[in-house]
C-alpha cells in the first residue's frame, strides 16, 4: 500500500491526502515531525519535506505538486481536465493556493524560529499583504462548485482551512462573501474532503 507522510497542520498535506481520497488512492497515512527528521522520511525525501508519497513501487514522489500530478495520471484525469482551458484554470487555481500557504508558512516560520527580538515585521507585513491581494481575487473570481471537484479547488479548500488553523483571528473572511459562501458550498458538497483539512 502506498504511504503518506505527511503532519496534520500542513496545507500541503491537507491538499494531498484529500486529492488521494478524490482519486480513490488508498494509503496509508504516516505522521511525522519534520523537524525530528525521521530515518524513514529521510530515506524517502532527502530534503526531509512533507508531503512526500512512496508508491507500491518503491518510488518516492515529494512536492505537493509533484505527487497532485501523480494522483491525477494515475487516476485517468480525475484531478486535472483533459481540456487544456480548463486544465490550465484549475492548474493555475492550484499554483495560487499553493502561493497563498507559502506566505502564510513564512509568517509562521518567522514567528516560530526566530527570537522575538529579531522578528523582522516589515517581511511578515509584506507576505500578508500578498496573502490580502491573492484572498481579494478570489473573492472576485471564486470557483464553480459543481459535483465534480478539482486539484485547484482541493488546493484551495486546504489553503482555507490552514488560514482558519493559523490565522483565524484575523478575520481573514470579512469583505469576502464570496470567497466565504464558496468555502462553504465546497464543504457541503464534498464533506468527507474536509475531514482532512489542517488541524
Amino acid at each position: 500500500m502506498p504511504i503518506i507522510y505527511y503532519s496534520p497542520s500542513s496545507p500541503y498535506s491537507a491538499k494531498v491526502r484529500m486529492a488521494a481520497l478524490w482519486c480513490k488512492l488508498e494509503a496509508e497515512a504516516r505522521i511525522v515531525d519534520t523537524s525530528a527528521e525521521p530515518e524513514e522520511l529521510i530515506n524517502a525525501n532527502p530534503l526531509g519535506k512533507i508531503p512526500t508519497l512512496v508508491t507500491d513501487d518503491g518510488v518516492n514522489v515529494f512536492d505537493s505538486r509533484a505527487i497532485t500530478q501523480y494522483l491525477n495520471r494515475k487516476s485517468g484525469n480525475a484531478l486535472f481536465p483533459r481540456n487544456a482551458e480548463k486544465r490550465l484554470e484549475a492548474e493555475r487555481l492550484e499554483a495560487l493556493a499553493d502561493g497563498i500557504c507559502d506566505c502564510l508558512l513564512a509568517h509562521v516560520y518567522e514567528r516560530r524560529f526566530r527570537p522575538a527580538e529579531i522578528v523582522h515585521q516589515p517581511w511578515l507585513d509584506k507576505q500578508w499583504k500578498k496573502v490580502n491581494r491573492a484572498l481579494d481575487y478570489l473573492n472576485e473570481n471564486p470557483p464553480r462548485v459543481t459535483n465534480k471537484t478539482d486539484g485547484g479547488q482541493i488546493a484551495l479548500r486546504a489553503a482555507i482551512g490552514y488560514l482558519d488553523l493559523r490565522f483565524n483571528d484575523s478575520n481573514w473572511r470579512r469583505g469576502r462573501p464570496k470567497l466565504t459562501r464558496w468555502a462553504k458550498r465546497f464543504d457541503e458538497k464534498f464533506t468527507e474532503l474536509i475531514e482532512l483539512l489542517p488541524r
